[in-house]
């Protein structure tokens, strides 16, 4: 552009020339316009946009007031509570299962006792058997030997007899 007015500066063409320039910049050059509403989008965007941040760090302020102030005392006693609950709960069933267990206790000892007792009682009529068995034993020795000497002392008289008729 500036070449060219330079060599038509004196001439009668100038004039056109500029118009020409002046019809080319409105109708083909939109920089100037474009630049306008660039400028004219960020100032919006940025205006709009802080709003909008703004309203957004609002609303989270006033959620974490609401938080802070109501819903976490809430909380913390609802879980105190069931916590306070549920302790008891454990307490209780704990209580119940020691006193199980100090049932079982008492019924295994029992048991064992009632086992001691029949094996004693056993070891004690085991003993007897085996007295009974040796006194039993004893008498059929007894009873062996009596038998055994009156049959020596019958085979004998007999032998006496027999010699008596052997000798005629």
């Amino acid at each position: 552009d500036g070449k060219r007015e330079a060599l038509a500066a004196g001439s009668p063409i100038q004039p056109i020339i500029k118009d020409v320039g002046e019809i080319y910049s409105r109708l083909l050059d939109h920089r100037p316009v474009i630049q306008g509403e660039i400028r004219y989008f960020v100032k919006e965007f940025e205006e709009k946009r802080g709003l909008r941040e703004l309203r957004v760090l609002e609303n989270l302020k006033n959620a974490i007031f609401e938080t802070d102030e109501h819903i976490l005392p809430k909380c913390e006693q609802a879980m105190h509570d069931n916590l306070n609950e549920a302790f008891k709960r454990l307490q209780a069933a704990n209580d119940m299962i020691h006193r199980l267990q100090e049932r079982e206790h008492e019924e295994r000892k029992l048991q064992a006792d009632k086992l001691m007792a029949r094996e004693e009682k056993r070891i004690a009529h085991w003993e007897e058997f085996m007295k009974e068995q040796q006194n039993k034993r004893a008498e059929v020795d007894e009873e062996h030997r009596k038998a055994v000497e009156r049959l020596k002392e019958q085979y004998s008289e007999m032998e006496k007899e027999l010699a008596k008729y052997v000798s005629f």
